[in-house]
Parts: C-alpha cells; structure tokens; sequence
C-alpha cells in the first residue's frame, strides 16, 4: 500500500512544498500520497506529517516548525531556525542528493560536501523567508523590493482573495513542480559541475608556490567557476594555519586562448576586491598598457582594476607578480 505524505490545508507555502518534493525522491515515499488537512484524526493516519500537528519528533516521522519553544537548525554552524523544508532536509537530504544525481557514483565525502553546500545555497533561504528572519539588521531601509525569489513565487500560486479557490491540491501539485524542478536543478548543478570545479581550485591552490613564492596567486589551466572555493579553501587551510597568505589573484584562460588575471575578491559577492590591479594599468589596454607595465602582450586592464587580460600565460604571470609589488 502506499504510504500517506500529510501536511496541512489551506494556503501553501514553499517550504511543506519543497519538503513534500523531497520526500518523494525517496523510494519508500516515491508514490506516495499527499493529504492536505489540519484534523488532527486525518494527520495521524499519515505514514509522515510536514508543517503541521505541532510536533517535531523524528523517530515518529512528524515535523513540524510552528510550536512554541522550536529552535532547531542545521547544525551549531547556523543560526537560521528551520522550517519544515529544511528539517525533512536535514533528515533526508544526503539520500535526496543521491536519488536526484544517480549517474554521479557519489562518494560518502562528496556527499557531506554537498549536503552542507546546497543547504546553504538553496534550503536555508526558504527556511529563513518561512520563519521571517531577516537577512539584516531590522533598522536598516531596503533599497528596493524583491518579490520575485522562489517562496514569493509559490505564494503565487495561491488564489486571489477576490477569486474562487478552485482545486487546491492541483494548486499545491504545482507548487511542488516548481519547487522541487528548480531543487533538483541546483542538485545537479552544485554536483555535476560546482563540485568538479572545486577540485580544480583545490589543485590550483595546492600549486600556488610553483606560480610564486608568495602562494598569493593561483593559476588554473581550465576555467570554473572559483570564487566560492577559493574562500572555502582558504578558510580550512587557515583553519590548520592562521599564517597562510590569502589568495590575491587567479589567473586562467578564456574563450579566446587568451589569460585573464582576477582580483579575488574580500568575499563572494562583493565587488571590492582584495588588492585590485594597480591603478596606473587601469583603463589602459593593448600597446599602451604593455609599455605602461614593461610586460608584453598586454590586453586590457579593467578600469575598477577587478580584471585584466594578457595574450600568453607567461604574461599573466608576469602581471599579476608585478601587481603584488604595486597599489
């Protein structure tokens, strides 16, 4: 028989959605059905109970965030409390990870580093819109709205006040579709390409001293993304050794064949960078700027500094050592 997936009626919300979606990725719970009420007679029938019933109990499968005295988060690493998303997550999610990336023959390690990843990249912030913890201190004025990030978008899909509201559990279908096909796309991003990526930082940034003897510029032979990774690395290693010098520049081919250097930034996301390019090379490119920095091959240097660009490797190298000597 199959199992019972309950949760509450009513209006829906992205979390007991994407917590519903995840459930099913699970073989036990594959073709389960879901039962949306708030009777507690009809709930207790159901195999596993999200959003609802005011209790968290793992062992009895219930899971709950609304009742007095929840404080429960991912782990002593976070602060955000969890909403009924993040507590199936939290139980469930390495085997979601792996039922939604079969193909990629995961180990236990990578696992455990996507499990914490996506937590941070996905599940946390429906945890923190759903319980109303603000990304910032309360006195400060937004610049503008947002109303367009995935929870808005779910409670979308609810009916208007003024409109009748139709088959609410095909409404709820729908909001377990988008959250969880966005859920699954993000899995297989952060597994089939963000995690590889990570191992070409790695192998850079373990490198560094063969590019100089400063261990402040790393050079990948192939482009990722590494901006994520360079802090992550950087934060375990100064974790053994508070000494080791932070990354300044990264260097790596683009389209073109050509070589890029890049300021790191002082944290992902910000476009302050640690130490930029000096600023006589901003603005300046091609001939001009070879001669300006005595460094064949130039390209361009970016007027903020952030990036620049050289013809050959050797070059880039050339730049980004110079530019360690400079402001």
């Amino acid at each position: 028989m199959p199992k019972v997936i309950g949760t509450h009626s009513g209006t829906f919300h992205c979390d007991e959605a994407l917590a519903c979606y995840m459930l099913r990725q699970l073989n036990e719970y594959s073709d389960a059905k879901i039962v949306r009420s708030r009777d507690p007679a009809v709930l207790e029938t159901c195999d596993i109970v999200v959003d609802v019933g005011g209790v968290y109990d793992h062992e009895a499968k219930r899971y709950d965030h609304h009742q007095r005295g929840f404080e429960e988060q991912f782990s002593g690493n976070y602060k955000t409390k969890l909403s009924s998303a993040g507590l199936i997550y939290k139980h469930y999610g390495k085997e979601v990870i792996r039922s939604i990336v079969k193909e990629a023959e995961l180990s236990n390690g990578a696992v455990e580093q996507l499990f914490v990843k996506i937590y941070e990249a996905f599940i946390e912030g429906v945890d923190g819109i759903d319980n109303g913890v603000s990304q910032y201190p309360g006195d400060l004025e937004p610049a503008y709205r947002e109303n367009t990030n995935l929870s808005a978008r779910v409670a979308h899909l609810n009916p208007w006040w003024n409109r009748p509201e139709g088959d609410m559990d095909e409404r709820f279908a729908q909001a377990m579709q988008l959250t969880g096909s966005e859920f699954a796309e993000r899995v297989q991003y952060y597994a089939l390409a963000w995690l590889p990526g990570r191992n070409i930082v790695e192998e850079g940034y373990n490198g560094r001293f063969d590019i100089d003897k400063s261990g402040q510029i790393v050079l990948f032979d192939t482009f990722c993304p590494w901006k994520d990774h360079i802090t992550t690395i950087e934060d375990e290693n100064l974790q053994k050794n508070p000494e080791v010098a932070k990354i300044l520049y990264v260097l790596y081919p683009d389209t073109s064949g050509n070589w890029r250097v890049q300021a790191v930034p002082e944290k992902p996301g910000s476009f302050v960078s640690r130490h930029p390019l000096p600023e006589a090379w901003r603005g300046i490119r091609d001939d001009a700027l070879s001669e300006r920095s005595g460094i064949e091959g130039c390209i361009f240097v970016h007027q903020s500094g952030f990036i620049g660009g050289n013809k050959t490797r050797d070059g880039a190298v050339a730049l980004a050592r110079k530019a360690l000597t400079m402001d």
